[in-house]
């Protein structure tokens, strides 16, 4: 081989791998910039609980630079370390509030996935005809349910709430929550259910098994990944519903969202308290999110989330 071909193989080569290092270094630069820009609100909001008014009016960022962290926000929920082993009724309220929440989204949530896989199993696996109303049609029918604002039904929910004694509890959330989700739920299911072969169900059934069992003990685990990812979901859009909260509650089953919105006064936005209130609330749905984040994605691989 010629000395200029050596050459030439090398400088291709060499070519080669500057573009494949260019590309990867674009793609995970995007990557980096569009995940700081997703945590940065997170981040904004946990460094304002520790600010004073006027590192918050100033749009102070950097602790220890911009400006000395402080307790002020966490203090004022009776959460900061001075004030964490005394009585403190903003504490308490703040517990109620956040027990509240974790029922009322936790409950809404897992009845949701129950009664929406067993609603979208039926719909991927059996036909069904309801006056001139086929499986895609009931489909659409509950999908349709997501395109209604919530605030035309303000009216007829705080009648038919209070008739049925309902204002102010948390069974009337968890009712209200678990049909404001049951829409989504059914749809992310009747993918995840299409996607598996029926032919599994038929050697089950030939092996003896009822159509129950096989759903509980073949399709099931299957589907968990979706079941999961569609619980998730539930989860977080009952967890930070304001509207409804605000509406049918005002002692005894507040939520933490109406909560934060209460920050607000004659005498302005105590954004100190506002941000500990966020980052307290939003800090169970990170967790969450972490410890089940592999069954999300076995989840969105199968087609569950699209």
């Amino acid at each position: 081989m010629s000395s200029a071909q050596i050459f030439h193989d090398s400088d291709a080569d060499l070519g080669h791998r500057v573009k494949w290092w260019s590309g990867r270094v674009a793609v995970y630069g995007m990557l980096i910039l569009w995940a700081l820009i997703c945590l940065f609100p997170i981040y904004w909001t946990l460094t304002t609980s520790f600010k004073m008014a006027p590192d918050v009016m100033k749009g102070n960022m950097i602790p220890w630079v911009d400006f000395t962290p402080k307790w002020l926000g966490w203090k004022s929920l009776g959460l900061s370390p001075d004030t964490i082993g005394d009585d403190n009724t903003v504490r308490a309220e703040f517990l109620k509030r956040f027990l509240n929440s974790a029922i009322a989204a936790l409950a809404s949530s897992l009845l949701a996935v129950v009664l929406g896989s067993l609603a979208a199993y039926g719909l991927s696996r059996f036909s069904y005809k309801f006056a001139w109303m086929r499986n895609s049609d009931i489909s659409f029918f509950f999908l349709s349910q997501l395109i209604l604002p919530p605030v035309v039904l303000a009216l007829p929910m705080l009648v038919l709430y209070k008739e049925l004694a309902l204002l102010d509890t948390r069974v009337g959330l968890i009712l209200l929550y678990t049909l404001s989700v049951l829409p989504i739920v059914i749809w992310i299911m009747r993918d995840q259910f299409s996607s598996i072969p029926t032919e599994l169900e038929e050697a089950a059934l030939v092996d003896g098994l009822s159509i129950w069992g096989a759903f509980v003990t073949i399709i099931l685990p299957i589907a968990l990944p979706g079941m999961v990812a569609a619980f998730i979901l539930s989860l977080v859009l009952t967890w930070n519903e304001y509207f409804f909260a605000a509406l049918l509650t005002s002692t005894y089953a507040n939520t933490l969202p109406v909560m934060v919105a209460s920050q607000t006064g004659s005498q302005g936005i105590s954004w100190w308290s506002m941000a500990a209130l966020a980052w307290a609330a939003i800090l169970p749905l990170i967790v969450i999110g972490v410890v089940l984040e592999r069954y999300i994605i076995k989840g969105m691989a199968a087609g569950a989330v699209k």
